[in-house]
């Protein structure tokens, strides 16, 4: 049983002296104290005290804060990501992380035909997909994360061409930056039938029904390009919205926002001091002596031999005073706990980013083989659940939609839909070995399939099967016996016992610590 606990409401002298004549009206009393205590109750971190009169925090909506400042967040990021190096090697690793070589479909319609051509179909058209020429299928992925993360979102824009003998599919995607959206576009208050917010028009029932965009950036300030500034409605059938939702909103803000203010701190004050060091490596003589009245003093300004002020100080110079005689050195002096300073400052950073302190500074000094491995498992943790709940429902599956749509209407398929899994790209072992024995093991005892195991590397289990088979059948074909043959050979290298003219393998002993005497 629980120990009882002390009320946080004292019996007051009301209640001890009604208790003397009416206990009943006693307690009444004490109960209306406690429950009025209790109606003051509140979280402390919404409490209004002196102590957090500063802290302005606004009920505004996500969409509405996005508004004000989405722009801004955008610029700013651009700007870090083109001038600092810490981040542009966070996008780096994000996108690496996330997309790597490409998140790859395979067709799953249980038709093994079908299956083969339609991924045939997928190869051949993903290696001219981009609207631009510049990539294929995974390029076009890697670009459009690497503008989520680092401007908040994109949009891939459904481009139908007419079919040739060079576009087998007829059509292509085209990626645009977020600037391409009219977020200047609002719906006006006396028309309820159309809603239009930030350039994303709405139907009646809430859904998204049109984007307005410009067909060319607006920042692009070309003398020679002639700009398009006039925003046209584009069907949202004909577009895909990348960005990550943190809350119920519609257009998404870039991955660093929390540490915007952290990168842009720690740049000036890297700058400031590369400067205080500049100033201490300046070993400066000054020359002091008697001025016309035999007092002994420093020139109001401190000039060069031909009278002209000297300004700026250059390591190892002499400044010659006016009369002087005695010579004096400056002490600079230098600071301590740089280092510590900016270690906080990068974890602050690597935090806001969400990428660990290792990944984004290549620190390994105060990190061991578990710290590390905990902090990656985390990591692809949060990359797996960014993989499967944002990009690959909305672009990876949109594209694949549209994909399938023109292939039918071209009469390549003879379905418009087609079920698609996807496979991400492998993450790299920490410690391959022990990973290896971890996958062998749950596959052995039936946790988990051969084909998942295969899955989860980026491979096709299929294609990984039919290409062993492909090498066993020449193994055989020239009486070969590979050491990877577990048909012919154990783990520990030993003969299979159902390989005829063989003798049979030798029982594995029992585990340590097991009891042997029966």
């Amino acid at each position: 049983m629980s120990k009882p606990t002390t009320p946080s409401v004292p019996w007051g002298m009301r209640e001890r002296a009604l208790s003397l004549f009416s206990p009943r009206a006693a307690a009444r009393s004490y109960a209306g104290k406690v429950s009025a205590a209790n109606l003051r109750r509140s979280y402390e971190g919404g409490a209004k005290t002196r102590l957090t009169d500063g802290w302005k925090a606004g009920s505004t909506a996500a969409d509405t804060e996005i508004a004000a400042a989405g722009a801004i967040l955008r610029d700013r990021m651009r700007d870090l990501v083109r001038n600092n190096s810490l981040a542009a090697n966070a996008v780096q690793v994000l996108v690496s992380s996330m997309v790597g070589p490409g998140i790859r479909p395979r067709a799953n319609t249980g038709d093994k035909a079908l299956d083969k051509k339609v991924d045939e179909l997928f190869a051949r058209w993903s290696k001219k997909c981009d609207a631009h020429g510049h990539t294929d299928f995974h390029g076009l992925v890697s670009l459009a994360v690497r503008e989520m993360v680092e401007g908040g979102e994109v949009f891939a824009i459904k481009r139908p061409r007419r079919k040739s003998r060079m576009r087998e599919v007829p059509l292509e995607i085209e990626i645009r930056e977020a600037d391409h959206l009219d977020a200047g576009r609002w719906s006006a208050p006396s028309d309820p039938s159309v809603r239009v917010a930030q350039g994303i028009e709405y139907d009646q029932t809430g859904r998204r029904s049109a984007y307005w965009m410009f067909p060319d950036h607006p920042g692009d300030n070309s003398p020679s390009f002639r700009r398009n500034l006039v925003s046209q409605r584009v069907p949202a059938a004909m577009v895909a919205h990348l960005f990550e939702r943190q809350r119920v909103q519609s257009r998404g803000v870039p991955w660093g926002t929390p540490a915007l203010r952290a990168l842009q701190d720690l740049g000036d004050w890297q700058l400031a001091e590369m400067v205080r060091k500049k100033t201490e490596a300046c070993m400066v003589g000054i020359v002091f002596g008697e001025d016309g009245d035999g007092t002994t003093s420093a020139a109001p300004t401190i000039e060069d031999a031909n009278g002209n002020p000297i300004e700026q100080f250059e390591p190892g110079m002499f400044a010659y005073a006016r009369n002087g005689k005695e010579i004096k050195f400056n002490t600079p002096s230098s600071a301590g706990g740089t280092r510590e300073w900016n270690v906080v400052q990068m974890h602050l950073i690597a935090a806001g980013f969400r990428v660990p302190y290792a990944l984004l500074t290549g620190d390994l000094k105060e990190a061991n083989f578990s710290s590390s491995r905990v902090g990656i498992n985390e990591f692809r943790r949060m990359v797996d659940s960014t993989q499967w709940l944002t990009i690959i429902p909305m672009l990876c599956q949109k594209i694949w939609d549209w994909f399938t749509e023109a292939a039918w209407t071209a009469g390549l398929i003879p379905s418009p839909d087609i079920a698609v899994e996807w496979s991400t790209p492998k993450f790299e072992s920490v410690n391959p070995w022990q990973d290896a024995q971890t996958d062998l093991l749950e596959t052995r005892a039936g946790f988990t399939s051969l084909a998942d195991q295969i899955a989860k590397r980026g491979y096709n289990a299929e294609d990984v099967l039919r290409e062993h088979k492909k090498t066993l059948d020449v193994a055989d074909a020239l009486e070969l016996v590979l050491d990877s043959d577990p048909r012919k050979v154990s783990r520990q290298g030993l003969a299979q016992a159902n390989t005829p003219g063989e003798a049979e393998e030798p029982p594995a002993p029992p585990p340590p610590g097991d009891n042997q005497e029966d």
